[in-house]
């Protein structure tokens, strides 16, 4: 057991010393009223004190003084100790129902003039979650995990922010340019979503996992993975895909591969500037049931005044009857 405020017990103490500081100032003062007092004359009052009765009255009363003196000090302690706020250690699991999204970004040339766009839609889609997980995921010719999954609305908002501050192209390397340039080509729509894919935790878990992915399809390069290679590995993770589309309508041959895609894993393609875009995802990854999710052990520090409080009362209890007793 520790405590929380433990100089309690030294007011508690310093209370104690006051009144036996009391106590004997005033048995003093009393002692010399007494001797100073004209004595009563009791016959044979020498007899009287050597009787066995009176010798075990004086003896039971004393003992119930010194019981008075023992159990007051005894509460007076037990409730500094309450004050203190004894606490104990409580092990603790949280656990989380939610479900894991994965924003996936395509950052090369082509979307430069829609991302900030595409990012404004994030956080409007951040608006519409509640508990649920959320990471992020960029690409160009190499992907670059920017953060993790993560419950902290607070920072994804500040690293979307980040992010779309980075297309000002304020600084000689972007942010959005570091670490998505290390392979050849460009844009390579199949490796992102596949790294995408890569990026969720807990895989033996069966858990609701959506990823949003934002690009044009306009590959240019060499990928390892097609974008329905990509899909089906998604697929085969019981990952659903739901594409947000810039060009859908202008190019109907790309748009028609990446909405493909996306129904192969039981997800679909939106149009970016659609105004039904955000609530429908929204409606769509909720439509999944959230599962819980079992956080590492945690030892926090719980208040546990109980057994102590119940000693308090018992002995508050056991003065007040010794008082009555004693009839003081």
């Amino acid at each position: 057991m520790a405590l929380n405020t433990w100089w309690m017990i030294l007011v508690a103490v310093a209370v104690l010393l006051v009144a036996a500081a009391i106590g004997i100032l005033r048995g003093l003062r009393g002692r010399g009223r007494v001797e100073s007092a004209p004595a009563a004359l009791v016959s044979r009052a020498e007899r009287l004190r050597g009787l066995p009765a009176f010798r075990a009255s004086v003896r039971r009363r004393m003992s119930l003084l010194a019981g008075v003196l023992v159990v007051g000090a005894v509460a007076v302690l037990l409730g500094g100790v309450v004050a203190a706020r004894p606490m104990a250690a409580k092990t603790v699991q949280p656990v989380n129902n939610s479900r894991d999204i994965m924003l996936c970004l395509d950052v090369s040339g082509s979307m430069s003039d829609v991302d900030v766009e595409v990012l404004s839609v994030f956080e409007d889609l951040l608006k519409g979650f509640e508990g649920e997980r959320i990471g992020l995921t960029i690409f160009n010719s190499s992907p670059v995990q920017v953060f993790p999954l993560t419950d902290d609305y607070t920072f994804v908002r500040e690293q979307l922010q980040n992010i779309r501050a980075s297309f000002d192209y304020a600084s000689d390397t972007p942010e959005h340019w570091v670490g998505t340039l290390n392979g050849p080509g460009a844009s390579l729509i199949g490796d992102g979503l596949a790294a995408c894919t890569m990026r969720f935790d807990h895989q033996d878990d069966e858990r609701s996992r959506s990823v949003i992915l934002a690009t044009d399809n306009e590959v240019a390069g060499a990928s390892i993975l097609t974008v329905e290679e990509a899909a089906q590995y998604a697929a085969s993770k019981k990952v659903r895909v739901f594409a947000l589309n810039p060009v859908q309508g202008k190019d109907a041959e790309v748009s028609a591969e990446l909405s493909s895609a996306a129904q192969q894993t039981g997800g679909q393609s939106y149009a970016l500037r659609d105004t039904t875009t955000v609530s429908d995802i929204i409606g769509e990854i909720q439509k999944q049931e959230a599962t819980a999710l079992k956080g590492q052990a945690q030892v926090i520090w719980v208040d546990s005044p109980n057994l102590v409080i119940a000693l308090m009362l018992v002995a508050m209890l056991g003065f007040l009857i010794l008082i009555w007793r004693v009839r003081l």
